[in-house]
């Protein structure tokens, strides 16, 4: 599924592996820039993808120069605000490859805000919609003997010419249809799950998300990843009544007083995908896999 020599890739793309009951199916498509528009296992749909913000995605905030204030300089990997629910995004997609069950994107990303347009009372600090910051990602469904576990690795290139002291790495985010309305923690020592408010808040215990009934979960874990400067992973979890989606993200923080360094920031992340046992059984395995038997 790769383009021919010096066109750009049309963004479609579906992967898919068998995971008990079911096989997971994952989708791109043209309108998101290589972004997660589908996710289904077992007959239901785990991504509430509605405009260029509602998908299985990764994004970043940074300062440029003064304090973040909400998505003022949010490059986003699906596109921006104003591509609301239409069939284009703003994100450039530069690369992408698919094979049965994998998948690599490259795409530069948008800003979310156009010149101009505000996030709150703040105004946009960006002066073009196109970024300079590139987004590549990799991801495969199971991993050893964990059929409902996909490995999702990504890296954020940051550009030269920008000044920067803080920057926050949405490294992931899953946006849900509400029916995923039961929020647990998995407690690493015990290896069991705890109630869990719908927030909004950050935590530092991994996150499952699940239908009351338990048949269908998907939950976000990161092993430990530690870096100069750099804090997380924390898992973040809310709630949009009005909007009817609820929201989990993976986030890690960068801040250096002498200014943030253009660089590729890489994080490794696991997504499982299953009922709600299963999802539990495979979180605690890759626990004991990342930080030893509890």
């Amino acid at each position: 599924m790769n383009a021919l020599a010096g066109e750009p890739p049309d963004g479609h793309a579906v992967i898919r592996a068998r995971a008990g009951a079911s096989e997971i199916v994952i989708t791109t498509t043209p309108r998101l820039a290589g972004a997660i528009d589908s996710l289904t296992w077992n007959g239901r749909e785990f991504i509430n993808s509605h405009d260029h913000g509602r998908q299985l995605q990764s994004a970043s905030n940074l300062d440029c120069g003064t304090p973040i204030a909400n998505e003022t300089y949010n490059p986003t990997e699906a596109g921006s605000r104003n591509d609301a629910a239409g069939p284009r995004s703003s994100s450039e997609l530069q690369f992408l490859r698919a094979g049965p069950s994998s998948l690599e994107t490259r795409s530069r990303m948008a800003f979310w805000l156009a010149p101009g347009q505000k996030s709150g009372p703040n105004l946009a600090k960006n002066t073009t919609i196109l970024s300079n910051h590139l987004l590549t990602k990799r991801l495969s469904i199971g991993y050893h003997d964990l059929p409902h576990v996909i490995p999702y690795e990504v890296t954020f290139s940051l550009p030269v010419g920008e000044l920067h002291h803080h920057a926050v790495f949405e490294a992931l985010t899953g946006y849900m249809p509400p029916e995923f309305s039961m929020f647990q923690q998995f407690n690493p020592k015990s290896g069991e799950l705890e109630p869990l408010s719908v927030g909004p808040g950050e935590i530092p215990q991994p996150i499952i998300f699940s239908v009351p009934a338990g048949t269908h979960a998907m939950g976000i874990y990161a092993p430990p990843q530690p870096t100069k400067n750099m804090t997380g992973p924390t898992f973040g979890r809310f709630i949009f009544p009005a909007a009817k989606v609820v929201k989990w993200n993976c986030v890690f923080r960068l801040t250096d007083p002498a200014g943030i360094r253009p660089a590729d920031y890489s994080f490794r992340m696991f997504v499982l995908v299953g009922d709600l046992q299963t999802v539990r059984g495979s979180m605690r395995s890759l626990v004991r896999e990342f930080s030893g038997p509890h």
